[in-house]
């Protein structure tokens, strides 16, 4: 007997949180501040030196976004000043992996694309 389709409402629970991943990486800066933290944990200051010009309180927002999803580890050290690293997470590294893949696609195919957009907007309206 063939397995029966998952039901309706679990597939449309599931699209909505792939929407949901799908927005917080689809963010202006969540995929630079990833590519930066890909090589290693940083310091907030060097992020904001390597992503200018990103504003101090939009890399804030960026690192809480990615934070609360998983994708990125904040880590205070004890030390006066405290120190404070971020890094990704296993998740976050997967998931990187996949926006990069994205990204090589992109510069792929990107003139393709354009293309098509220009003849279905000139056929369409």
């Amino acid at each position: 007997m063939a397995e029966s389709a998952e039901p309706a409402a679990d597939v449309e629970s599931s699209c909505e949180e792939v929407r949901g991943i799908l927005s917080r990486v689809g963010e202006k800066w969540a995929p630079q501040v990833m590519a930066r933290l890909d090589s290693g944990p940083r310091r907030f200051n060097e992020l904001l030196r390597l992503e200018a010009p990103i504003t101090p309180r939009m890399l804030t927002v960026t690192l809480r976004g990615l934070e609360s999803d998983g994708l990125v580890t904040r880590t205070v050290h004890p030390t006066v000043p405290p120190q404070v690293e971020y890094g990704l997470t296993r998740a976050g590294r997967e998931l990187f992996g996949i926006v990069h893949t994205v990204v090589n696609w992109t510069d792929k195919n990107l003139e393709a694309v354009h293309a098509a957009r220009a003849a279905y907007k000139t056929t369409n309206g």
